[in-house]
């Protein structure tokens, strides 16, 4: 935890103090075809949805996201515009749910609440590409370097390397391939705020796992919700 502090306030202060240069020769010629945030920096905290039965989030679930946007003003002052690229995101997520394999090859789903298991960790971590499409406001012009911004959009994504990571005292499992394992990610995004810090939200509109079940029946619907802070570069 302390490290990902130490990293949001590092971003923070380098672009304070990007923002507190001194600005007061303008530019000889001013740049009317100026496009914005072209490269995004971010980092979100996650939410787990939709888990089964008492299954509950447990520990530390976060990741970190970068990435480059084409930006494509619509409209003759330039703050209205389409922002499509690619991007990566690494992120973890803490939980109670046991992934497995029996000796047959079939995926295990296990409530680790309800069987009182005693565990160090089970998590599983995720690593995507991923291409964001964007609908951009702002109040940027020319001359400016502050202004407000509303961004909302879809992010597509492709989950290229996944584990799971079980620990307990003499015992650990690791799974990367599950066959109900949902590689492709679609999510629908918000971005809204001035200058230096940027919310961030992303609400995936799709399950992790598919046709996926505990002993008894319920679904394993996993859905995850990330908030966070979002930095542009030009």
């Amino acid at each position: 935890m302390k490290y990902w502090f130490l990293f949001l306030c590092s971003i923070f202060l380098a672009g304070e103090a990007i923002a507190q240069e001194p600005v007061n020769i303008a530019p000889t010629v001013i740049d009317s075809s100026y496009r914005e945030d072209q490269i995004y920096i971010g980092l979100t905290f996650h939410v787990l949805g939709a888990l089964p039965g008492e299954v509950s989030q447990q520990g530390l679930s976060g990741g970190f996201h970068a990435g480059f946007i084409r930006d494509f003003p619509i409209n003759k002052r330039r703050n209205i515009a389409i922002g499509t690229g690619l991007g990566w995101s690494i992120n973890t997520y803490g939980h109670e749910l046991f992934v497995g394999q029996e000796t047959g090859g079939a995926t295990i789903f296990r409530d680790l609440n309800a069987q009182d298991v005693i565990y160090e960790t089970n998590r599983f971590s995720t690593q995507l590409v991923e291409a964001p499409i964007e609908f951009r406001w702002r109040t940027s012009t020319p001359e400016t370097y502050r202004f407000w911004r509303i961004y909302t959009g879809v992010r597509l994504g492709y989950i290229y390397n996944f584990k799971s990571n079980f620990k307990q005292e003499g015992n650990r499992v690791i799974q990367r391939d599950l066959p109900e394992l949902e590689r492709f990610r679609i999510g629908t995004t918000f971005t809204f705020g001035y200058n230096t810090f940027n919310f961030h939200v992303y609400y995936s509109l799709n399950s992790f796992f598919r046709d996926a079940q505990l002993p008894d029946g319920t679904a394993v619907d996993v859905t995850t919700f990330k908030l966070g802070l979002m930095f542009y570069i030009l």
